[in-house]
């Protein structure tokens, strides 16, 4: 294959698992909106977290929350657990990596809120120990994953939402997670807004 070709396959490729996403992800990806949506509607707040681009995945959704998506709105409530180094460092050095995100969800996740997951194997041993806590203390999760949904998919309840994405390559899965992330910011801020459209 030459160049120009393996360039355009990755075209063809993304578009096809877009096209797979829209028909498992969008009943799901509705409910996500409405869990999301309550939360912040009764003063709880999201908690995301996700390692390497899933990290750069949770700071992003964040980042719009916290600031704005499309349109002037008041800040939201969130927190990204994988951006503040010295409790991440202090926690790994003392307790191991495996809990970065678990003592976090368990100092700062209040009954109601959501933990937003991000893994596109489904099997990442911090995100899945932060599942763990979330569910101890009455949260809800919205997981977005890829693949088979690994284990985080066999953690989900009938509280939570599982977005995993119909394909096995990771680049595609994490494009999907993006479109994924701001169908939500967009879909929170239409109820917040009060869009009928």
């Amino acid at each position: 294959m030459d160049m120009t070709s393996r360039m355009a396959s990755h075209f063809t490729d993304a578009v096809q698992a877009f096209e797979d996403s829209r028909t498992a992800l969008v009943d799901p990806l509705a409910q996500a909106v409405d869990l999301m949506f309550a939360a912040l509607a009764n003063n709880g707040k999201i908690l995301a977290c996700g390692n390497g681009g899933s990290a750069a995945d949770a700071q992003h959704f964040i980042a719009e929350l916290v600031g704005r998506f499309e349109r002037e709105r008041l800040p939201l409530a969130g927190i990204a657990l994988n951006v503040d180094t010295s409790i991440m460092t202090a926690v790994g050095n003392d307790y191991g990596f495996d809990e970065i995100f678990e003592r976090q969800v368990n100092a700062l996740g209040q009954a109601g809120d959501v933990l937003v997951c991000i893994s596109t194997s489904g099997n990442s041993a911090n995100v899945l120990r932060a599942v763990g806590a979330a569910h101890e203390r009455d949260m809800h999760i919205v997981a977005l994953s890829g693949k088979d949904g690994g284990v985080l998919g066999e953690l989900m309840t009938s509280n939570d939402v599982h977005l995993c994405v119909p394909h096995d390559r990771t680049m595609r899965i994490q494009e999907v997670h993006i479109l994924l992330l701001h169908a939500l910011c967009d879909g929170i801020d239409a109820l917040l807004l009060g869009d009928s459209e």
